[in-house]
C-alpha cells in the first residue's frame, strides 16, 4: 500500500502527548499530561505533539518538520505517541522535500 502525503498529514494530526522545552537539559521532552512537566519546563513551550511537528511558513501554510518528528522518535515511545509507519516512512524519505500544507492549528 502506498503512503500518500494526506496519510502522513493525518498521522501527524493523530500524534498523542505533549512536548515541552526543558530549560535545565536544553532539550524537548514528552509527557502525556500537561500537568506532569515540572518546574524546569517553560509553560509557554508546552504544546500538543500534533502541533509541535508543524512549523509556520507563511500565512496558513505550515511545514511538517522532520527535525521535530526526530525529537519525538528519539523518545523511543512510538506506540504511546502514535508515531506509526506513515510518519516513520516520511522521516526515512529525506530525498523528498518536507510536506507543506495549508492548515490552521486547533
Amino acid at each position: 500500500m502506498a503512503i500518500t502525503s494526506s496519510d502522513i498529514c493525518k498521522a501527524a494530526d493523530g500524534l498523542c502527548g505533549f512536548v515541552g522545552f526543558n530549560r535545565k537539559t536544553g532539550k524537548y521532552i514528552v509527557r502525556f499530561s500537561e500537568d506532569s512537566f515540572g518546574m524546569d519546563v517553560v509553560e509557554d513551550s508546552i504544546r500538543p505533539a500534533c502541533e509541535f511537528v508543524w512549523t509556520r511558513r507563511a500565512g496558513d501554510v505550515m511545514t511538517l518538520s522532520r527535525e521535530c518528528l526526530e525529537i519525538l522518535a528519539a523518545q523511543n515511545i512510538n506506540d504511546r505517541l502514535n508515531l506509526g509507519e506513515a510518519l516513520l516512512t516520511y522521516l526515512r524519505r529525506t530525498d523528498l522535500p518536507e510536506i507543506a500544507a495549508e492548515r490552521r492549528p486547533k
